[in-house]
């Protein structure tokens, strides 16, 4: 018999009801991903410029510093220590909106509102180019992906222009657009072809190969367009504008293969961001980013056609850029002020190749192997993570038991009760009254109370009877307890006290329904009239 209680099990009460947080649900390893990039502490603030960023580009060749547009300047951050590193001002007469590095990192190029295209030198500083031609503001500004002697930019004179930069000369007028070109891109895949949108609604895909027939392709957003670029692949392409973004397929003709209107404002800006992670489900992946006036970043997964993460920044968002070797991201707001983020790269993945000098590169030595010789030997693998294929045998957890648990296995009913009012954790008291209520006791518990026990649990009623989560079983028990304990009630003053606080809470809970029923009918039919547009 002793054996047999030695070895039975304790199930300590557990509250029925547990509020559940929305934001309780397990973060994912793609999320984990876009939330380690963070602002080093060398920056402990967000760099803020003189206005509004309109432009964010990386250059492609390492160490990837980063340019960013604003008022007549162009600002150049180093892509090591994230610190500014040089500005461009003296060359621009007016608000510069546009910037695109060269293929080889060493000339950029920026448009203004003044209609002129500077190609400058990023050592010297140094405008070695003008192009005139725009009558109006220049509004994208672009370089190839490899060609050095051609670019092409787009105004608001509804004109792209394609240019020799070597004679500062125009070579071809691309006509087509009724209204402001306001963003563009070079494919990925031919030197020839690029993309252009305007506010008129349309994305118009060109080749400087067959000009006599204007654009080869023409698609309709629906919404002016802010912002256009290639996907990797230089198959399809990317579209903001509204409140949406759209991916199309050129391949297929322009066929629209998916709409994302997750932002609640205009969208302002996007870019391929890539997850540079050696391994998982998501390595080597390629995501689009957004950003919008509402203040929110998504990032978009093209390829399953959802969104996977999601950051709300403190301004409206202008701009967005990330770096070609998937370590940093910028973003940048309407008050002039750049949000930097930079992930932390394991050595392994950022240096597995020494240059030692003029020797060529060498593998870095490997670490000493451990032997049984070290302490450490015998310490290790307790800081190893499981994998995925891994079986887990977790060590049982020993059941902690309350002391109302304790009351509970020897049947002291009363006792158990008032142990868990002294605790005074609500979740545990109800857990305990329905757990009473099961071994039909409580009734008798309860009148078998003394006066100051009794003011104990008037005291929990009158507290927690009105709040929302314990409300529907409390209600039912202050009724039977009022009429139970009626003369007990009467004959102290202090119970008396308990019965009048308890009446007014219960009043206020009911003249706070009230009010919100008005309120919801007011909203409601608002609701559905939104709802119709």
């Amino acid at each position: 018999m002793a054996e047999t209680q030695s070895i039975a099990r304790t199930f300590p009460v557990k509250p029925k009801l547990k509020p559940t947080s929305a934001n309780s649900s397990t973060p994912t390893p793609e999320s984990k991903y876009w939330k380690s990039f963070k602002t080093p502490k060398e920056i402990q603030t967000p760099q803020t410029l003189v206005s509004s960023i309109n432009s964010i580009v990386f250059s492609p060749t390492s160490p990837h510093d980063f340019a960013a547009a604003h008022s007549a300047t162009v600002s150049i951050y180093s892509g090591k220590t994230l610190e500014p590193k040089t500005t461009i001002s003296s060359a621009f007469r007016d608000t510069v909106t546009s910037a695109s590095f060269r293929s080889d990192g060493r000339l950029i190029a920026a448009g203004d509102l003044s209609g002129a295209v500077q190609v400058l030198d990023l050592k010297t500083r140094v405008p070695l180019r003008r192009l005139r031609g725009h009558t109006r503001p220049v509004r994208v500004v672009r370089y190839p992906r490899v060609d050095k002697l051609h670019l092409f930019s787009g105004g608001d004179d509804a004109i792209v222009k394609y240019w020799d930069i070597t004679t500062e000369s125009k070579i071809y007028d691309l006509l087509g657009h009724k209204d402001y070109v306001r963003c563009g891109d070079a494919s990925p895949v031919s030197d020839d072809m690029f993309v252009s949108g305007s506010y008129d609604h349309t994305v118009k895909v060109w080749d400087v190969r067959v000009m006599n027939s204007g654009s080869v392709m023409e698609f309709d957003h629906g919404k002016p367009v802010e912002d256009v670029i290639y996907l990797p692949s230089g198959g399809l392409v990317a579209t903001a504008g509204g409140n949406s973004v759209k991916i199309w397929d050129i391949l297929g003709g322009g066929k629209l293969l998916c709409t994302m209107e997750s932002h609640n404002k205009t969208v302002t800006s996007i870019c391929v961001g890539k997850i540079g992670k050696e391994s998982g489900e998501e390595a080597q992946q390629y995501r689009i980013l957004s950003v919008a006036l509402d203040g929110y970043m998504k990032v978009f997964d093209y390829a399953k056609f959802k969104i996977t993460h999601s950051m709300r920044f403190p301004n409206p968002l202008m701009s967005v850029g990330f770096s070609p070797d998937c370590s940093t991201r910028v973003i940048g707001a309407s008050n002039g002020t750049l949000y930097i983020g930079r992930r932390k790269v394991k050595e392994s993945e950022s240096m597995e190749l020494v240059d030692v000098g003029g020797f060529g590169q060498v593998e870095e030595p490997q670490r000493r192997v451990l032997r049984p010789s070290y302490y450490r030997y015998f310490l290790r693998g307790q800081s190893e993570k499981p994998s995925e294929w891994d079986y887990l045998i977790k060590k049982p957890k020993k059941i902690k038991v309350t002391e109302h648990d304790k009351l509970l296995k020897k049947f002291m009913h009363k006792e158990a009760l008032l142990a868990a009012l002294n605790g005074k954790n609500p979740a545990n008291v109800v857990a305990v009254m329905e757990e009473l209520v099961a071994r039909k006791k409580l009734m008798r518990c309860v009148s078998n109370l003394e006066t100051e026990e009794l003011g104990l649990l008037l005291k929990f009623l009158q507290r927690y009877s009105t709040m929302p989560r314990f409300s529907r079983f409390l209600m039912g028990l202050t009724k039977k307890v009022v009429e139970m304990r009626a003369e007990d009630i009467k004959s102290s003053d202090e119970l008396r006290g308990n019965i009048r606080n308890l009446k007014r809470d219960v009043e206020e809970e009911i003249r706070l329904q009230q009010t919100l029923l008005q309120i919801q009918g007011i909203v409601t039919p608002l609701l559905k009239i939104a709802g119709r547009r």
